[in-house]
C-alpha cells in the first residue's frame, strides 16, 4: 500500500534551533557542493557553523525553518527586506521542493515588506535553482572564508505586484 509523503511545514526560527541548523548547513555543503567546490573550500565554508556568530546571524535575519513531521530539514533567511542571506536544505530531502517552499515564502515576505526586487549571492551549486525561478546573474564574486577563496554569483529577481 502506498504511503503518503509527509507534508512539509514552515515555522519561525527559535534560538534552540541553532545546533540542528548548523548540522543541516554542514551536511548540505559536504554532500551537495562537491561538484563545484574543492574539499578545502567546503571545509572552510562548513567551519562557519562552528562559529558562535552563526546563531547570531540566524537570529538577526528573518529566518524560516522547513520541517517534515516536526523536524527541521532546511532553512532560509531574509536579510533586510530584499536579500536572501542563507538557503540550506538537508541532502536527504534535496530535490523534494523544500528549497522552493522556503524561497516562495521569502519572496512573499519581501514583497509584503515593500521590496521591488530580491537578491541572493548564490553558490555555484545553487545558481541553476535560482535561475529557474527567474533570478538573473548580476555579477561574480569571490569571498574569502577561513583563508579559502570561494566564488558565488549575485542574482536578482524583480518582484511582481502579486508577490
Amino acid at each position: 500500500m502506498a504511503q503518503a509523503h509527509p507534508k512539509p511545514g514552515l515555522r519561525p526560527f527559535l534560538p534552540a534551533d541553532v545546533p540542528v541548523l548548523a548540522a543541516i548547513f554542514a551536511a548540505s555543503i559536504a554532500e551537495l557542493t562537491g561538484d563545484d567546490y574543492s574539499e578545502a573550500q567546503q571545509e572552510a565554508w562548513m567551519a562557519a557553523a562552528e562559529d558562535e556568530e552563526f546563531g547570531k546571524r540566524l537570529a538577526a535575519d528573518l529566518t524560516l525553518i522547513a520541517t517534515l513531521e516536526g523536524s527541521p530539514v532546511g532553512f532560509a533567511s531574509l536579510r533586510g527586506n530584499d536579500h536572501i542571506h542563507m538557503l540550506y536544505v538537508h541532502p536527504a530531502v534535496a530535490g523534494q521542493g523544500i528549497a522552493t517552499m522556503l524561497v516562495d515564502a521569502l519572496e512573499k515576505l519581501a514583497g509584503g515588506r515593500g521590496a521591488q526586487s530580491l537578491s541572493v549571492d548564490a553558490s555555484d551549486t545553487a545558481q541553476g535553482f535560482f535561475a529557474k525561478r527567474g533570478y538573473t546573474a548580476q555579477q561574480r564574486n569571490s569571498v574569502t572564508i577561513n583563508d579559502e577563496w570561494l566564488a558565488n554569483t549575485t542574482m536578482k529577481k524583480a518582484l511582481g505586484a502579486g508577490q
